[in-house]
């Protein structure tokens, strides 16, 4: 369903007010930066309060699995092919033993599914020779195994274990360069950057926002600024489509916000 976004109080109604636009945001100051990223979140925060990780799991063991399969596939293919994979692998050991074939044959519809099927069972191989078959809760043990970098990593250790971490996806990193965040394209200097604005408690919930955000309303070829309730703070505000109903139409969201 095609609809509006959330938070659209009286003083977040556009309309008439779409030829403001916001001045860059002075970023030789980090003390503006703050207070300017704080008002940012706290509208995201308006707008999407109930955030969650989008893949489904139930345990770490699958989140990380869940995310490494995300790699290029969107977290609904992902759990169009969770089921079935969890209900055959269902533990470190599992996955060791899995023959790679078979495990192929289910996830190939994630994409890069060979690539994908080896980190999964060398993961699982390294889970069970070095870390008793759990999944360790520290970014620096995390990254060690294979197929997992500091993005998959932060997001197991946010969802699954409650530990604060920035998630730097495809839509973090574009939000974080039109809000004046960060004017790195590396994600973990985007990461590094942005930690320095936001309080360390809302990172994983900030990651997902900016996600949400991306994936619904700031799209990469042309955001709806019309239908953003960011518009008087986002310097980056007007290059995309202005005109209010046209910016609706082109809101991504299974949710009726109005």
């Amino acid at each position: 369903m095609v609809s509006t976004i959330p938070c659209q109080s009286k003083s977040n109604q556009f309309g008439s007010n779409l030829r403001y636009v916001s001045k860059p945001l002075r970023a030789n100051s980090l003390v503006v930066k703050r207070r300017e990223a704080a008002k940012v979140y706290r509208i995201l925060t308006k707008c999407y309060p109930n955030v969650k990780c989008e893949l489904d799991f139930k345990n770490p063991l699958q989140l990380l699995v869940a995310t490494v399969l995300s790699a290029q596939c969107t977290d609904k293919r992902v759990n169009m092919v969770t089921p079935a994979l969890f209900k055959k692998y269902k533990s470190a050991k599992d996955f060791a033993s899995a023959k790679p074939k078979e495990l192929e044959a289910i996830i190939r519809s994630t994409g890069f599914f060979r690539a994908k099927a080896r980190s999964i069972k060398g993961l699982g191989e390294k889970l069970t020779i070095e870390f008793a078959g759990k999944v360790p809760r520290s970014l620096e043990e995390l990254v060690t195994l294979p197929g997992v970098g500091r993005k998959t990593a932060n997001v197991v250790l946010g969802h699954a274990f409650g530990i604060p971490g920035i998630t730097v996806d495809t839509h973090f990193g574009r939000l974080s360069r039109r809000f004046g965040w960060s004017d790195k394209t590396d994600p973990v200097k985007v990461e590094f950057e942005v930690a320095a604005l936001i309080p360390e408690k809302e990172w994983s919930n900030l990651s997902q926002r900016m996600i949400w955000h991306g994936r619904r309303v700031c799209h990469s070829r042309k955001p709806a600024c019309g239908a953003c309730p960011l518009a008087k703070l986002c310097p980056s505000f007007g290059m995309g489509e202005m005109d209010r109903e046209r910016a609706l139409a082109m809101v991504k969201s299974d949710v009726d916000f109005r």
